[in-house]
């Protein structure tokens, strides 16, 4: 923890006018919201380790008119792919919130929220992108990631997940904001987030806590979109056929429910998975819903439990990591981690961190991955990822 808090008082109010939280949180603001729905922040009251942010938020005094997941003292963060209980989270001064009822409010703790809005960046003329490895490098790991998995035996790894990186560079900072705002157009259905310069649009729910109602939507299978209607409608049942899609979606359905249900007193998933698409791909996915017993666990323990799934890691999920860290040869930092935020009640909301680049003036790195079985194919799955890495190609512009 940086330093005491108890001096600080999270005051929130019924916001009156309709809120625009990707407008609010600007380029260097935190930002978490789908469909409109969800909390966006300013300024920096305080930074904490993920491991004390319980302990933090609890001695910020609060003054709650509102009384809504998402209100009093809240702390964002964007979790990095292998756990770190030192990774940092932010509690913004101010935090709008506009919630799944249509209750809208401010918390302020300092005084961000009189901060003239950001002005507009010159819109860069030209982006260069390449990737960090050549693409037939890719390839041979997938390759190679078969033949281990073949030769694994029948308790040994039987999935694992590999990523690519791009570099964007441009000729002048990319606008973060404006960067948002394309993705939040794109895909209205995903959780468009920002922290710290760490941006994306994920359509996957790791887990959502308000009150008792425990939530996850696990996604594991992924195919592109059709040209037209009756294409579309072609690949997608094409994916709800694939018998390697569906085992590799069972694999996470049955982790994420395995995991969360000790904490539960009822616990159930969809008896069959639903065809979720976004404007580039579409994905198996399949929601786990449930009533958490009491005492209720924080958000941030649903996390560190469920985090990393084997949609983004693998299965077994250890041996699975041992096989990345030793052959995919790049630290993923914030990629394939999860991105929410926490509040002093335990309620949060924590997406996976895909479709997501680091964006740092001139500079982006951007990531995609596929889950590798034993019948992948090299080339089916580097179009995969050249189709995942065009949502954020896009919305660099």
């Amino acid at each position: 923890m940086s330093a005491p808090h108890a001096d600080l008082v999270a005051r929130t109010r019924a916001a009156p006018d309709e809120v625009d939280l990707l407008g609010l949180a600007g380029r260097d603001g935190v930002l978490h919201v789908r469909a409109g729905i969800g909390l966006a922040g300013r300024g920096v009251a305080a930074r904490v380790a993920v491991a004390d942010a319980a302990a933090l938020l609890a001695t910020i005094d609060h003054d709650d008119e509102v009384q809504s997941a998402g209100t009093g003292a809240v702390a964002f963060g964007a979790l990095p792919f292998h756990p770190d209980p030192s990774a940092e989270l932010i509690v913004p001064e101010v935090v709008w919130g506009v919630a799944d009822d249509g209750t809208r409010w401010v918390t302020t703790i300092g005084t961000d929220q009189d901060r003239p809005p950001d002005q507009a960046l010159p819109v860069p003329t030209r982006v260069e992108v390449a990737p960090v490895r050549p693409p037939e490098w890719w390839c041979e790991l997938v390759a190679r990631a078969t033949e281990a998995i073949r030769t694994s035996g029948p308790d040994g790894l039987s999935k694992v997940v590999l990523a690519r990186e791009l570099l964007a560079g441009a000729d002048a900072p990319f606008d973060r904001a404006r960067v948002l705002a394309r993705l939040r157009d794109a895909y209205p259905d995903c959780f468009v987030f920002h922290v710290d310069g760490f941006l994306g649009a994920s359509p996957e729910l790791l887990v959502g806590r308000s009150g008792d109602l425990v939530r996850a939507q696990p996604m594991a299978g992924t195919a592109p979109r059709g040209a037209d209607p009756a294409a579309d409608a072609e690949l997608a049942t094409a994916l709800m056929a694939s018998t390697t899609y569906r085992r590799e979606h069972q694999i996470t359905i049955d982790m994420v429910y395995d995991t969360l249900l000790p904490w539960c007193s009822y616990l159930d998933y969809e008896a069959e998975p639903s065809v979720v698409g976004m404007a580039n791909v579409q994905h198996l996915a399949t929601l786990v819903e449930g009533r958490l017993s009491q005492p209720a666990p924080s958000i941030l323990e649903l996390v560190e439990a469920l985090h990393p799934t084997p949609a983004v890691c693998g299965w077994p999920r250890a041996e699975a990591r041992r096989w990345i860290e030793a052959h995919e040869g790049f630290d993923r930092g914030r990629y394939a981690g999860t991105v929410g935020w926490v509040d002093a009640k335990g309620n949060g909301t924590w997406a996976v961190s895909i479709r997501c680049a680091e964006v740092h003036g001139t500079t982006a790195r951007l990531y995609a991955g596929n889950g590798i079985v034993v019948d992948s194919d090299p080339a089916t799955e580097l179009a995969e990822t050249e189709a995942k890495l065009s949502a954020m190609l896009s919305a660099l512009g």
